[in-house]
């Protein structure tokens, strides 16, 4: 259905994620991965979906100038929002296991921000979700961290594997969005072109 509406249009989707990738072939859409390397900094002073989207729009930014005019560009970047602070990918599995045990029986928000960009202008959508744990015990951190391997992934863990189905106690919004893309969004945006 959206392979039909696009298909004057080229989508390119510079992300390495599969989970991101999948979703787009799960919608049956034309898409080409084309991916830069980007040291993903921000400044300091932000907080919540603004540094998602100064993230995604940074991604965005690598491909300017390089773009055709039937071409739309797809970035997004993903955190973990808890306790004041944005959980990132874990540097190392302490540095992880930190993350699972910080979030171990509390609400945290996980936010994301998509940078649709064409030659002539950018526009920025983001979706959050709350996601609350039940109380994880050291033995099923470890678990986890060594069965499943979560270190390419924000805050640690992916809701879609063994720890989303024995940790999460509740989800209030978009589960997709928890999986690194509100793809609902994504859908209804590129609909509307």
């Amino acid at each position: 259905m959206l392979r039909e509406k696009l298909k004057n249009y080229k989508i390119i989707l510079a992300s390495g994620s599969p989970r991101r990738q999948q979703f787009f072939k799960d919608l049956e859409m034309d898409f080409e991965i084309r991916l830069k390397e980007i040291e993903e900094v921000y400044p300091p002073n932000l907080i919540e979906e603004d540094i998602t989207d100064y993230l995604a729009v940074l991604k965005s930014d690598a491909f300017e100038g390089e773009l055709c005019d039937n071409e739309i560009l797809i970035t997004s970047d993903t955190i973990v929002w808890h306790d004041n602070k944005a959980l990132g990918k874990p540097k190392d599995y302490e540095d992880a296991f930190l993350m699972l045990q910080s979030l171990s029986n509390k609400t945290h928000k996980v936010i994301t921000s998509v940078c649709f960009k064409t030659k002539s202008k950018t526009e920025v959508i983001s979706e959050t979700t709350l996601v609350t744990f039940h109380e994880l015990s050291e033995d099923q951190i470890q678990y986890y961290l060594d069965n499943y391997k979560p270190f390419d992934k924000a805050g640690s863990y992916g809701i879609q594997e063994w720890i989303g189905f024995v940790g999460v106690a509740k989800i209030n919004g978009s589960y997709p969005n928890v999986m690194g893309l509100p793809i609902d969004k994504v859908y209804d945006y590129l609909n509307r072109l």
